[in-house]
């Protein structure tokens, strides 16, 4: 029993050495994280949403001069960052009237596709 008992011992003990040192030698950090990480992708989307809008704007602009192929190109801009900006019902009436946007400009009817780059600029900025 004696035996036993040592070995119990020496298992604790080392592995309160083990503790002692793995806690001394880690450097400390937070156990729940800092938030940096969420805190940089919230400001990730918002930039994609501010891009969106800036884009879809831009789309609006070569729609009311008739220009269809930079209307589109400029759309399909603002819905690649749409895409990447969360997660919302805005976002998602955003990103529907952009590909009405798209898809009217790509047939040649500008006014229409314009109509859907406004509203969706419109949806876009609203949250």
């Amino acid at each position: 029993m004696s035996v036993t008992r040592s070995s119990m011992q020496l298992g604790v003990t080392l592995a309160t050495v083990f503790v002692l040192v793995t806690t001394t030698m880690l450097p400390v950090q937070p156990v729940f994280g800092s938030g940096a990480a969420r805190r940089d992708a919230v400001h990730a989307e918002a930039q994609h949403r501010q891009d969106a809008i800036t884009r879809a704007k831009d789309a609006v602009a070569h729609g009311q001069e008739g220009h269809a192929e930079a209307l589109v190109t400029n759309a399909d801009a603002a819905l690649q960052h749409a895409l990447k900006a969360g997660e919302d019902a805005h976002l998602y009436a955003g990103i529907t009237e952009l590909k009405q946007a798209i898809e009217h400009g790509n047939a040649g009817h500008v006014d229409v596709a314009t109509k859907h780059a406004e509203q969706a600029v419109t949806h876009l900025s609203e949250k």
